[in-house]
């Protein structure tokens, strides 16, 4: 083992000194690599340790350490050996046996080899009230100053983490942390204005309410060091009776005989105070008072900085509402609820949002969608990306080209920031989704029934990036680029077709509500996002509610936006409703997209051997309507009172249609002879400045009619 080392090896154990043991120092020998550890019998001594009850690891420390003692040694250690040191010190908190306190001081010597990996650590262990600095009668001071110190120094280690006012209450009324400086009663004051607002107070039932709101001008200690941005020291009681008038009504019952009242300055103002009053009489010394003003420098650094935090975190949320729609339309045949959860985190808000957007003609637009980044600049970008997004649906673009036109203006502001968004139009009267997706995650369908299922959205790019080459498909936006849809592949945002029968509920969220307790990436959040949706209420306001609770208690969670879409009804049998498309022309993927949601409309009604039929019956309904005229029109599937299936074709034309014969060697003509001899029946309809071809086949076994 000779060579391990840089320095000369020691035999295992290390041998004590006598000279050490009696000094009260105990030593230790830690072997790094075996996890062995030796104690000598003073440092046994020292801990109140029988050889018997220590097992010759570090673990056998705890029966003597409480867990943040524990915590605190260990993360001494592993700083020294991750800095390269060759020694640490420590001073812990130990329980007796008998269940007193004691201080103890561990000073450890690293032993490391040649290439400075550390593999032993022997030191020694000492009883703080034994300090050799302080002999005879000043053991007792030494191990009080040891010990304010190292409250002084673990509370500071704690605030360092707090991150809102809460946070530093929380830590001023634990029992574990001040309380170890022997004071009785903790009070936290906050400067508001003119006035010293108390907002943390008591230890052990002490209650002293210098009123919830002092003045600063007024007659009390934490008043004066305030005003003064000196601390306050009081001796006896007899000082607080001719000092504090005021306050002696309430000293005079409790057991207090001293206090001390701390400025909390920063940057050259105060900006509270803090109280500690104690059961002990005399003056204070000069090393209490400097113990004192560093624990109080230490908790107005935390205080301003929570106090800065939480002014941020409410300026910035309070700028994304602002972004967001002040009230949601009502909308007939939906009902509609949003909900908005801001993550505690400071300034770091994101850029969520949601809207519902009116169109007209029967159709509404909803959308959810996510900024990238944390701060307030996601949440300006969020504001002007829910505009515009909101502009182009609202002036009649179709859902894939009012996402690429909002994808081409995140991309001209130059703010190097994308956007995730989910954007879906209904028909009020069918029930039918037109639905892109950019970056987002796929959307949720909570059926009448009470069944859900995630919807398969064909997805694009997240906004703000150049479309180059065809919609991302690979998984990586979130989908697997399937979908019911194809149309708008041109825009480089495909649209998925999805009906809504009544009683159906779409679910759309934004990622903060996939990341619930206990799940670990964006699939196991789906799941168990799918598993509340299934198990919530049926009122969609109570299910709204208890989604965006879900987790809510969690630290560090992200911004949730949630947007829940019902088509008011009845519920009914899956594939019992009509289904409505509309044909814009120079679609090229629009008739593709009817003749998916055809077919499977058509096999959900029991007619799957009648299928091919319908499919090719419609299509060159389609097509005349396509070719022959120029505003395109709406294709519909239903299925009649008397167990029917129609196909209806709309357009703009008042021209009626008439049957060719077309020649041997003719590529058109033959479309409506095809539909006479596919279909039932077929016919022609004037239907104000327009007209609408029909065609209907007979179902051999049809499903009840929908109410």
């Amino acid at each position: 083992m000779a060579e391990r080392g840089t320095s000369p090896e020691v035999d295992w154990p290390a041998q004590p000194d006598m000279s050490l043991a009696l000094n009260h120092m105990g030593t230790f020998d830690w072997d790094l690599d075996s996890g062995r550890m030796h104690l000598d019998s003073t440092a046994l001594g020292v801990l109140d340790l029988r050889p018997d009850e220590f097992s010759g690891t570090p673990a056998g420390l705890r029966r003597r350490m409480a867990p943040p003692e524990e915590a605190r040694l260990d993360a001494r250690v592993a700083q020294a050996l991750k800095d390269g040191r060759s020694h640490y010190g420590a001073y812990v908190r130990i329980r007796r046996r008998d269940g007193s306190r004691a201080w103890a001081h561990i000073q450890g010597h690293i032993l490391r080899n040649q290439a400075g990996r550390p593999y032993r650590i022997i030191g020694i262990l000492r009883d703080a009230a034994h300090d050799p600095g302080d002999p005879g009668a000043g053991g007792e001071r030494a191990e009080g100053r040891r010990r304010m110190t190292g409250v002084v120094e673990r509370t500071t280690a704690i605030l360092a983490h707090a991150r809102t006012v809460n946070d530093v209450t929380d830590v001023l009324k634990d029992p574990e942390a001040l309380s170890h400086l022997g004071a009785v009663s903790v009070m936290l004051g906050i400067v508001d204005g003119g006035r010293i607002h108390l907002v943390a107070e008591g230890r052990l039932g002490t209650h002293v309410p210098e009123l919830e709101y002092t003045r600063i001008d007024a007659r009390f200690p934490m008043s004066e060091a305030v005003r003064n941005l000196q601390p306050v020291f009081i001796a006896s009681r007899e000082e607080f009776r001719g000092r504090y008038p005021e306050l002696w009504q309430y000293i005079e019952p409790l057991a207090v005989h001293s206090g001390v009242y701390l400025p909390l300055i920063a940057q050259g103002r105060a900006i509270g105070a803090l109280g500690l009053l104690y059961e002990r009489d005399g003056d204070f010394t000069d090393e209490e008072h400097n113990v004192l003003v560093a624990l109080g420098s230490g908790i107005a650094q935390s205080l301003q900085r929570a106090i800065l935090f939480e002014q941020e975190h409410d300026l910035a949320e309070g700028l994304q509402r602002a972004m967001l729609p002040r009230r949601i339309p009502d909308v007939p045949g939906t009902l509609i609820a949003v909900r908005y959860r801001a993550a505690r985190a400071g300034r770091k808000v994101g850029g969520d949002w949601y809207d519902v957007v009116p169109l007209g003609d029967g159709r509404v637009g909803v959308m959810i969608g996510d900024v990238e980044g944390h701060d307030t600049d996601a949440a300006v970008i969020m504001g002007q990306l829910r505009i515009v997004l909101r502009a182009y649906a609202a002036e009649g673009h179709t859902p894939d080209a009012a996402m690429a036109r909002a994808s081409a203006f995140l991309r001209d502001l130059a703010t190097d920031r994308l956007a995730a968004c989910t954007y879906a139009e209904m028909d009020l009267v069918t029930g039918m989704l037109q639905l892109v997706r950019a970056g987002h995650h796929d959307p949720v369908v909570r059926r009448g029934d009470g069944t859900c299922h995630h919807v398969p959205v064909a997805g694009g790019a997240p906004l703000g990036l150049p479309l180059n080459g065809p919609p991302r498909g690979d998984g990586s936006d979130g989908g697997d680029g399937s979908g019911a849809g194809g149309a708008g592949g041109g825009t480089g945002y495909p649209v998925t077709s999805l009906e809504l029968h009544p009683g159906d509920t779409l679910v759309l969220c934004t990622d903060g509500l996939l990341e619930l307790p206990g799940t670990k990436d964006r699939e196991d959040g789906m799941r168990a996002l799918m598993e509340a949706v299934c198990a919530g209420p049926v009122d969609v306001e109570e299910l709204a509610d208890t989604l965006c609770n879900l987790g809510s208690g969690q630290g560090g969670r992200d911004d949730m936006a949630l947007l829940l879409l019902r088509r008011r009804g009845t519920p009914t049998p899956r594939g019992g409703g009509p289904l409505r498309l509309r044909l814009a022309p120079g679609d090229p993927d629009g008739p593709a997209t009817a003749r998916h949601l055809i077919r499977a409309a058509v096999a959900a009604w029991g007619a799957e051997e009648m299928t091919d039929e319908i499919e090719l019956a419609a299509d060159e309904l389609m097509t005349n309507a396509l070719v022959h005229t120029e505003g395109g029109g709406h294709v519909s599937l239903r299925m009649t009172a008397e167990g029917r299936i129609r196909v209806e074709v709309e357009d703009s034309s008042s021209a009626l249609p008439h049957r060719r014969e077309a020649g041997d060697w003719a590529v058109s003509g033959r479309g409506l002879l095809l539909v006479e001899r596919l279909a039932r029946e077929w016919g022609v309809e004037p239907r104000g400045g327009g007209k609408c071809v029909w065609c209907e086949f007979t179902v051999p076994n049809p499903p009840p009619p929908t109410p």
